[in-house]
């Protein structure tokens, strides 16, 4: 008997996590667009590039530094192409995507908040 309730809460504690996963996908749509935090600014195109530029660095969106996305379930990932070559990869988990605002964390769980412009 004990050996059935095991496999009852095994199996239960699959199901649970399975619907977590399904649970935490964001519509990548919602993402296209321009957003702003503060003075921190990121341009999402539908053909997976995009832009980034920070206006207290005295930076303009035509100088902004490219970078190509994919968002998978909750994981948005940003591939930053250097001007000198190379690629710098970020992993962000999103914890909220709605059409007029973007919240996620990084793997050091430092949260970042957008408004959609």
């Amino acid at each position: 008997m004990k050996k059935y309730l095991v496999c009852l809460v095994v199996l239960l504690s699959v199901i649970l996590i399975s619907c977590e996963e399904e649970a935490s996908s964001f519509q990548e749509s919602f993402l296209i667009g321009k957003w702003q935090s503060g003075t921190v600014y990121y341009k999402y195109a539908t053909n997976y590039s995009g832009a980034t530029w920070d206006t207290s660095d005295d930076v303009t969106e035509a100088e902004a530094q490219p970078f190509t996305w994919s968002l998978v379930q909750a994981e948005l990932t940003h591939i930053h192409i250097m001007e000198v070559g190379g690629n710098v990869p970020k992993v962000y988990t999103v914890t909220e995507l709605t059409v007029s605002k973007l919240t996620y964390k990084d793997n050091f769980g430092k949260s970042y908040s957008f408004t959609k412009l």
